[in-house]
């Protein structure tokens, strides 16, 4: 998955005028914001020297297939946008972990003793785990494991060291400054209650330790402090800057973008009214918001949106035990702003469509590569030699054989195409996200079809068929025979390769017929419709 994250591709010059050439009118949903972009910062590099993207992530649990999707889709727009400008580019994937532990997850350990840091900032509630200082180290820790592991190039920041170093003082300063102006955003957005308690500033008390929800009864921009209410009923006065207070995350996020100049962030649908929030506030406070993009949310397998707490949608663990991190990628990039499902059963679909599209890539033109999903999963320098392989072959053979020993299904698949080592890597590799998946979803569900007597002398006629071939035939003359037959049938087509999955395969659906009695080998095929017959 390196190619993601930003290494070398090994194009040639003249490529890469053709890809800026075509990019600057791509539909490809990446290089329109990459335009936009362009277009916003005048064709010039900004006066901090590059453009900013932006990624955020709220370490109270550990990083998921959400974040997976918002930081490859941005990684994306960064590469299309470097297609066709050499202004230079930064991530910054950004931490808010200073913000206060506000309830314990229930996937962690410990359960009771956690309870005891409710309110403290992240970076001060103990790591249930016993390895790092803090959970909040411990989360990033994860978060920046878990980018690194897919090859993201970008720069870690903590809220917390932001906050602390003096990094954001002239940023807290200017909320300071615009006080009321906030207030007058924020407010109507309030039930009546918490309007009569809400600042824009979170105290860190200095009694108990805790990021305070409390009342703000003053505030002064000449002395740069705010005087609350602590929680036990006395005023207390603090400073805003050097990490004495947090701010509220809606006027946190806007003051982020306004103290690092970030000019790209994307960021769910469910977070519109906030995105629409601060900007307002961010432009308050005297710069333009960054572009933003919305994505669309992930669908159960029941049409409702994953949850967390419900555990209702798919881990990026459970993806990568049953499809590679490329599937993971390309399915993240088809259709941003529209709702998908993401569940077990779109993993072998995305898998194969990855699989169709890496075999024609080399063949497009520029014009058509840069609407292609293959420049942005692989950066223009995909695997090669994989041409008439799919995962559904692969789990097909898997499922017939009924067998996890990769020694004697290699033995198929060697007789099928000739690969090199770098694709048989590939394929080995497909290999076992096939059996993984063979054993959790389709050994259970096995089925096969009870045959009519006509069924029986249909399937006797494509055994006589396939005799007729060399046994070394192709994928394609054989799926010629296939086809013949079912037309000669007088049936639906789709009812007669329907009749061979539910009779050889024992499943509803299934990979082309051709390519899999070439890959299990003609006389085998014979022998199990033969089987099957009876």
């Amino acid at each position: 998955m390196d190619a993601i994250g930003g290494r070398g591709s090994g194009k040639k010059m003249d490529t890469v005028m053709k890809f800026k050439e075509a990019g600057l009118s791509a539909k490809s949903w990446a290089f329109e914001e990459a335009r936009k972009i362009l277009e916003r910062i005048g064709n010039k590099t900004p006066s901090k020297g590059y453009v900013l993207f932006e990624t955020g992530y709220g370490p109270s649990g550990l990083p998921h297939i959400g974040t997976f999707g918002e930081v490859a889709r941005t990684t994306m727009v960064i590469y299309a946008f470097s297609q066709i400008s050499s202004i230079p580019t930064k991530l910054v994937a950004f931490s808010d972990d200073l913000d206060g532990f506000r309830k314990v997850p229930t996937n962690i350990p410990n359960q009771e003793d956690m309870k005891n840091y409710l309110g403290l900032p992240l970076t001060k509630v103990k790591d249930p785990f016993g390895l790092y200082p803090s959970f909040g180290e411990h989360n990033n820790a994860k978060l920046q494991e878990f980018l690194n592991k897919f090859g993201f190039k970008y720069e870690f920041y903590s809220s917390t060291k932001c906050y602390q170093s003096g990094m954001f003082d002239d940023a807290l300063m200017q909320v300071l400054k615009h006080y009321d102006e906030i207030l007058k955003v924020m407010l109507p957005t309030l039930g009546d209650e918490r309007q009569e308690t809400y600042s824009p500033f979170l105290p860190i008390s200095k009694k108990s330790g805790k990021v305070l929800q409390a009342k703000v009864v003053a505030h002064s921009y000449e002395d740069g402090t705010i005087t609350y209410i602590e929680e036990d009923g006395t005023e207390e006065t603090t400073k805003v800057i050097g990490g004495a207070c947090k701010l509220q995350w809606k006027v946190d996020w806007a003051m982020r973008w306004y103290a690092l100049e970030v000019d790209y962030e994307m960021s769910g649908k469910d977070l519109i009214p906030s995105v629409e929030l601060s900007s307002k506030i961010c432009k308050i406070l005297g710069k333009q918001p960054p572009l933003s993009f919305t994505y669309e949310l992930f669908l159960d397998s029941n049409g409702e949106k994953i949850s967390k707490s419900k555990g209702n949608g798919l881990s990026i663990e459970e993806w990568l035990r049953y499809g590679n991190q490329e599937s993971l990628a390309y399915y993240m990039y088809q259709k941003p702003k529209t709702a998908k499902r993401l569940y077990f059963d779109v993993i072998p679909k995305s898998i194969d469509e990855w699989l169709a599209s890496v075999a024609k890539y080399d063949s497009l033109s520029a014009e058509q590569k840069v609407e292609s999903p293959i420049l942005f999963v692989h950066q223009d320098n995909p695997p090669v030699g994989l041409e008439e392989i799919s995962f559904s072959l692969l789990l097909n053979l898997v499922s017939v054989l009924n067998t996890t020993d990769k020694t004697l299904i290699w033995q198929f698949i060697n007789k099928y195409k000739a690969l090199n080592e770098s694709t048989k890597a590939v394929v080995d590799s497909l290999l076992d996200y096939a059996i993984n998946y063979f054993d959790d979803f389709v050994k259970p569900t096995i089925s096969y079809k009870a045959l009519s007597t006509q069924e029986k002398e249909l399937l006797a006629k494509l055994a006589g068929a396939l005799a007729e071939l060399p046994e070394n035939s192709t994928g394609l003359s054989v799926q010629n025979v296939v086809y013949a037959i079912g037309k000669e049938s007088g049936m639906e087509l789709k009812d007669w390769f329907k009749l061979l999955y539910e009779s050889l395969l024992g499943q509803e659906e299934g990979p082309r017929m051709g390519n899999f009695f070439a890959l299990y080998g003609l006389k085998n095929s014979i022998e199990l419709i033969n089987n099957k017959i009876g």
